[in-house]
């Protein structure tokens, strides 16, 4: 078996080379373009998508009772 120590020296030695290349610039200048890509969408966080569709949910219940209180009371009309 492979002691985690092992690994975790090899894992951040692998770290400390890539950081000293052009490797880290590479990546670091495409994670910038990537963010402003991104940005350029229209995009929203999934804590607000998932906002939205809750109050989505209670219009559409509270638009169902509406719609069925307003037929009892037009049935009362006639």
């Amino acid at each position: 078996m492979l002691d985690p120590k092992f690994l975790e020296d090899i894992s951040r030695r692998i770290s400390t080379a890539l950081a000293a290349t052009p490797v880290a610039d590479l990546e670091k200048n495409l994670r910038a373009l990537l963010a402003a890509q991104l940005a350029k969408l229209d995009l929203v966080t999934r804590e607000d998508f998932e906002v939205q569709k809750a109050l989505l949910a209670r219009a559409q219940e509270r638009l169902k009772q509406l719609e069925a209180k307003l037929a009892e009371l037009e049935a009362q009309r006639k």
